[in-house]
């Protein structure tokens, strides 16, 4: 009987001890998230934030693909948004060059991160303590009638961890954009936000 007591005890702080950390864990559950490709600039010396930005990726042939969007996910609602694409290189066509709109149709998956963005920025898409870092994947479709999956991945200035990075990689068709390009200070492009939704 005691040993009985025993593990019944044992068994009930461990559940409480799992729940307790459980709570600790960013989560997505239940949230829904707005992601923007951001315009970061320096108005009288202020880092602000605003939506319009444009990220980049590279194929295997260097062919570059520019993504400028936004949309929303999560919370038990179908995705939104969507943005503008343009493609350069020898894998965009006849041309070697090619633009159009694309909307989002699908989501697969996101996942929180730790991260935040330092004291003093500006953020004219939302409120800064709701923004994530984080990796979402979204099918997207394309106005030229292909489709793909869009990568966007948030490495917030503070606390986030190294192995995330900060862009997008695309596909489209059977193109691979794999190679995302990394922001560089002075340069306003291949930048991205995740914010929870009101």
């Amino acid at each position: 009987m005691k040993s009985h007591s025993r593990f019944v005890i044992r068994f009930t702080l461990a559940m409480v001890a799992l729940f307790a950390f459980g709570n600790m864990v960013p989560s997505a559950a239940g949230a829904t998230f707005r992601w923007d490709t951001i315009s970061l600039t320096f108005p009288g010396g202020v880092p602000t934030v605003n939506t319009g930005g444009s990220d980049y990726a590279l194929a295997a042939d260097l062919t570059t693909i520019q993504i400028s969007g936004h949309g929303t996910f999560g919370g038990g609602l179908p995705p939104t948004g969507g943005g503008t694409w343009a493609t350069s290189g020898p894998s965009a066509g006849p041309s070697g060059t090619a633009s159009g709109t694309f909307s989002v149709i699908g989501f697969i998956r996101f996942t929180v991160a730790p991260g935040s963005l330092p004291p003093g920025f500006i953020d004219n898409i939302g409120d800064p303590a709701n923004t994530r870092s984080g990796l979402a994947v979204l099918l997207i479709k394309y106005s030229d009638g292909s489709s793909g999956v869009l990568t966007v991945s948030c490495h917030q200035p503070v606390g986030s961890p190294s192995g995330i990075f900060e862009g997008i990689t695309a596909t489209k068709g059977f193109v691979a954009f794999h190679e995302r390009v990394p922001p560089v200070p002075g340069v306003d492009a291949n930048r991205t936000l995740f914010h929870v939704a009101p």
